[in-house]
């Protein structure tokens, strides 16, 4: 049976900067899939921009997230991140009326332009590359079911084949192998399309959708753009595909190019969206990726410890009758971790959440309450008779 001081079970964005910030210790990381990135993370399109609004919670993470990323990714590889600024541009009249509130908000460099407002933070993660660069040094094993996982004293043991001292679940949408019922989350379906176009784009947009800088000459008139949004929205339609991606015979259909009448309405909107942003000329679809990303119903990540419900309750009965019982004394699984919950900011979130679950599970540095799983414990535990 093979040892490890720490498991990650999820070779997404979020996984995959977990096991960089682990990469001292030994480290496993395992996946399903036959590569990092081969689901919601291979099918993002890895844009960091700043989230505009009113000074909130969420606000103040995100922004803290996209100062520390951008200088994350920067110092790992200057090579997968381009940094050329975003120009977010409103939707409407009404849209911009709320652009002209949030402008006092700001919480980065900005200028006017071309109808919108341009911030130099603005960049684009290569989203394959940057988690293979993050993993490089970390065992894996993928093509990897796990299958069942046991407590055995103070160690996971999984398939019977894996023991793991300390284990973190980076699973995004499937959480299968958490057997809480307070831990909630909703696929968002995420999709983005790489093209040739004959347009060159010097600066990322994001309007109703993502446009990238032409971050590669494929010819001498030719350039590469990738073109990314997420779906909010529950059908039958997006039920197949997730369907289609759960099935092993298509398991690497994430990061390979294909028609299928399945998909072609999905592309055919992504790019009109993208035309009313800029006018994009000689159109090709070289790649066309699909994935659901992992939300919780507050939009806020899950972070931290799991609690074990069933214990908890057990020592603290009266906290149905909305009696109060502070966190710390919540009874946890031990050495069982989470970091879940990015959403469509995966890549903005995943370095500083990671380097944080890290902080947490080495040092017993503290994490923030908006972030761990406590706050949905307690609306859970509300709920129940």
């Amino acid at each position: 049976m093979k040892n490890y001081d720490y498991v990650i079970i999820g070779a997404g964005i979020a996984g995959s900067c977990v096991a960089h910030f682990l990469k001292d210790e030994k480290t496993l990381l395992l996946d399903r899939f036959d590569d990092v990135a081969q689901f919601a993370s291979g099918a993002a399109g890895g844009f960091l921009s700043p989230l505009l609004g009113k000074p909130n919670k969420f606000k103040e993470l995100v922004t803290t997230s996209l100062k520390f990323a951008v200088e994350f990714y920067k110092n790992l590889d200057e090579d997968l991140i381009v940094q050329k600024g975003v120009l977010r541009v409103p939707k409407d009249d009404e849209d911009r009326l709320s652009f002209e509130e949030y402008k006092k908000h700001f919480d980065f460099e900005c200028e006017e332009k071309e109808g919108g407002f341009f911030f130099k933070i603005g960049s684009q993660v290569f989203s394959y590359d940057m988690c293979k660069k993050l993993t490089n040094n970390i065992d894996k094993i993928f093509n990897y079911n796990v299958k069942h996982i046991k407590k055995i004293d103070d160690f996971y043991i999984i398939n019977d084949e894996i023991k793991a001292k300390n284990l973190i679940l980076t699973t995004g949408s499937d959480i299968e192998l958490i057997e809480e019922e307070y831990i909630k989350i909703r696929a968002v379906w995420g999709q983005r399309i790489d093209i040739s176009t004959t347009t060159c784009i010097d600066f990322n947009y994001h309007k109703e959708c993502s446009i990238s800088t032409s971050h590669e000459k494929l010819d001498d008139k030719t350039y590469k753009v990738s073109i990314g949004a997420t779906h909010h929205r529950f059908d039958n339609t997006i039920e197949k595909k997730y369907k289609a991606f759960e099935n092993p015979e298509l398991s690497n259909l994430a990061n390979i190019g294909y028609t299928y009448d399945l998909y072609e309405n999905d592309t055919l909107e992504l790019l009109s969206k993208a035309n009313n942003i800029r006018a994009l000329d000689d159109v090709k679809v070289l790649k066309t990726y699909f994935g659901p990303r992992a939300s919780s119903f507050d939009y806020f990540p899950l972070v931290g410890s799991l609690i074990d419900s069933k214990e908890t309750l057990n020592m603290f009965p009266y906290l149905k009758n909305g009696t109060p019982v502070k966190s710390e004394r919540f009874i946890r699984h031990k050495n069982l971790f989470i970091l879940n919950g990015v959403g469509g900011r995966g890549f903005v979130l995943s370095p500083y959440l990671a380097k944080k679950l890290v902080d947490f599970i080495k040092n017993n540095e503290t994490l923030e309450d908006e972030i761990t799983v406590d706050r949905l414990f307690k609306k859970w535990v509300r709920r129940i008779k």
